[in-house]
């Protein structure tokens, strides 16, 4: 076999460039026109929740892009084409995370209508908890988008010679536009278009790579004789890095840590009008994600079967492993004018969605978590605005910077579930810890996240530098360079070195790791975020428990997840979770929530007798939950805004109301109902405050 990577990078004509350019012309259009001719005014609910308006279709399409992309794209092929097949069984784990997604994590955002995931640790634990959790997602979301963004730069560097800090400018700026100018909607109107042109591009390529072979029963035949079809491995221990384990178990703590609460999904489910389309938008994602994967995996093989006597990593042809499918394609494309730049921007379309999802929760993250609710309490809704496209434009700038970072951290896909791994997993622990230990405080959970992610961080920096020194080595599958036929002047590959390279006489024993290694650093990357989550839980449990608890009488039941609420019918322990709380409280503060009135405590406590509101306060004094404490005090600091002078009819009237709620609340199955009213009350904007305050309470669409 003779390859000369100059003589394929020169079929990538005019024709290709054109379809890679119109799509990038479609994904600044579509920002362009949310951004500048959309009839509807641009604020930040509709910049960074999309007016909380989309349904099924876009929103699915965007979850299956978010976090499969380019690193799904060319990281599976190259992880079976050195390992084998084995990999396909993290589609299984799939199947476990989109059903927890959908009815454990996701109903408790529903509940608290929240802008921020980060949000509900503030209410189920501290501000101090709240800001530690988006600190840390802020670390996660910059490293992981600049894997992102190198991925195709180098894909297209190697198809087209293009020099890849320009591709890497050419995505990040295009990025960068129609994410800051679009907002919410345009992602997730670019997200849609570009799966479409993912999931085309590459069924193409491996359709198409699988008849030029020979067919389906010559890839696998191949595969198996060099030993590259193994289906499953039931080895328990952890330090083996592909095992059903590992890719079942270890795959679904990684991934439902991105589905169930990572903000840049959280944001995308708010985004919707009802629960159910949420819910079968995560389904659609499961069989999108499934199918998407054990294609790619299954282009590992047809890459293997073409280049079987000709490994193209040893004899030199490319630098990396994730360079193998774009070579593959320029071999088997290369003649068919616009193929392969339709595969490129489906490699670019899967980049563009992750970055630019990545960016939009960046910037919901930074104003609510640490403008909003810190530094700047009091701004403005246009100020606002200009902060979220601020912060996206900045972001998009960070995002370019970190690649020079990315372009050390090895092959992309263990990079960057090493990295979902070494922060996803302790941000899972902490929201786990909240959902489903009621008796977990704050305290507990500060220390044990704190925990979590220094042995995370332990661990996988200590197994890069491992694999950097030879300490750490993983046992690949055998290749050869026996039928290469190359120049020095084409690929640096000669007779001379032929000898230094593997043949077919490479052994298929797996190699020993040197000795002297520290156990942990062998740990499979699949095992990271597992290994997070639970020190996080262990840790925050033990230190809760050494620290007094936390009493249930005060805790909010929205907090906890539809399980916990369900088990109260047979657990005496769990009864006393949120009995001390004040109803007519409760009521105005679920309220308070709902998605017009943004949230604004202070003016619904304004609707509140004297008399409610002096026992609050005595009961705020224990452990009232945080949103309930900061609304009290700004109140009490503040006694104009108590204003006890609303009516007496109208405060009959909303206390009548909310005794019709609660009927109708008993009424309903505990594992299904939610605890918060629909999204539906009255604005009570800042300006408007004095003039509604002497309003009934809202109750539209009780």
């Amino acid at each position: 076999m003779s390859l000369n990577p100059q003589e394929l990078a020169e079929h990538f004509t005019w024709v290709d460039y054109t379809v890679f350019g119109l799509m990038l012309a479609v994904s600044a259009a579509i920002g362009i026109f949310y951004g500048l001719c959309s009839k509807k005014k641009q604020d930040t609910k509709e910049f960074l929740m999309a007016g909380k308006s989309m349904t099924t279709f876009p929103v699915a399409m965007s979850l299956i892009a978010s976090f499969m992309s380019a690193i799904t794209l060319l990281g599976t092929p190259a992880e079976v084409y050195q390992y084998g097949f084995l990999y396909w069984l993290i589609g299984w784990s799939y199947i476990l995370v989109m059903p927890s997604a959908a009815y454990l994590y996701f109903p408790v955002f529903h509940k608290l209508q929240v802008t921020s995931a980060y949000e509900y640790l503030e209410i189920r634990f501290n501000r101090k908890i709240r800001w530690m959790g988006s600190f840390t997602f802020i670390i996660q979301m910059c490293l992981y988008m600049a894997i992102v963004v190198y991925a195709p730069a180098l894909a297209l560097s190697q198809v087209t010679g293009m020099n890849v800090y320009f591709s890497v400018s050419l995505i990040s700026f295009v990025c960068i536009f129609y994410t800051t100018l679009g907002g919410m909607k345009a992602v997730l109107w670019t997200d849609a278009i570009q799966v479409i042109i993912m999931f085309g591009s590459v069924l193409f390529v491996i359709i198409k790579g699988t008849i030029d072979v020979g067919g389906f029963a010559y890839v696998w035949e191949k595969n198996r004789e060099w030993g590259r079809i193994e289906l499953v491995n039931f080895d328990p221990n952890p330090t083996t890095r592909h095992s059903i384990w590992t890719l079942v178990i270890g795959g679904y703590f990684t991934w439902i840590a991105n589905y169930g609460v990572n903000q840049a999904q959280v944001q995308r489910y708010l985004c919707v009008r009802t629960k159910s389309m949420v819910e079968r938008a995560l389904w659609i994602n499961m069989l999108g994600l499934f199918v998407l994967m054990i294609s790619c995996a299954f282009g590992g093989l047809v890459i293997f079967a073409r280049y079987w006597d000709c490994d193209p990593i040893s004899a030199g042809v490319v630098s990396s492993a994730d360079q193998l499918m774009p070579l593959f394609v320029m071999d088997i494309l290369g003649d068919w004018k616009g193929l392969p730049g339709l595969f490129v921007a489906g490699i670019f379309a899967g980049a563009l969605s992750t970055v630019s999802s990545g960016m939009n929760s960046l910037a919901a993250i930074v104003l609510e978590d640490f403008l909003k609710n810190g530094c700047y309490k009091t701004i403005s809704e246009r100020t606002s605005m200009v902060a979220s496209k601020l912060l996206s434009l900045f972001f998009g700038l960070l995002t370019f910077a970190l690649v020079f970072v990315a372009e050390q951290l090895g092959g992309v896909l263990s990079a960057a579930l090493s990295i979902f791994g070494m922060v996803g997993g302790p941000l899972l622990g902490l929201f786990s810890l909240g959902m489903f230990f009621p008796w977990a405080n704050s305290v507990g959970a500060a220390v044990g996240h704190v925990c979590g992610l220094v042995f995370m961080f332990w661990i996988g920096i200590g197994t890069q530098v491992g694999l950097a020194t030879g300490d750490v080595a993983y046992a690949k599958k055998p290749l050869d360079v026996s039928g290469c036929n190359f120049t020095e002047t084409t690929a640096g590959f000669s007779s001379t070195t032929a000898g230094l390279l593997p043949s077919s006489e490479t052994s298929f024993e797996p190699t020993e790791p040197p000795s002297g290694t520290l156990g942990l650093y062998n740990l499979s990357y699949m095992w990271y975020s597992a290994t997070g989550c639970f020190t996080v839980i262990v840790v925050g449990l033990v230190v809760s428990l050494l620290t007094g608890g936390r009493d249930l009488g005060t805790l909010d039941p929205r907090t906890l997840s539809p399980p916990l609420l369900w088990l109260r019918k047979w657990v005496p322990a769990l009864r006393a979770v949120g009995e001390n709380l004040n109803g007519e409280l409760d009521e105005l503060r679920e309220t308070s929530t709902s998605e017009k009135d943004g949230g604004d405590l202070t003016s619904v406590i304004t609707k509140l007798p004297p008399s409610t509101l002096d026992g609050s306060l005595k009961e705020a004094k224990t452990d009232k939950p945080p949103v309930v404490l900061d609304a009290l005090a700004l109140a009490r600091d503040d006694p104009a805004k108590l204003r006890p002078s609303t009516s007496d009819s109208a405060l009959e009237e909303g206390s009548s109301r909310m005794g019709i709620l609660r009927e109708e609340e008993e009424k309903e199955d505990e594992l299904s109902e939610d605890l918060g009213v629909d999204n539906s009350a009255v604005s009570l904007d800042d300006e408007d405050e004095a003039a509604t305050c002497n309003l009934p309470i809202p109750t539209t669409n009780l």
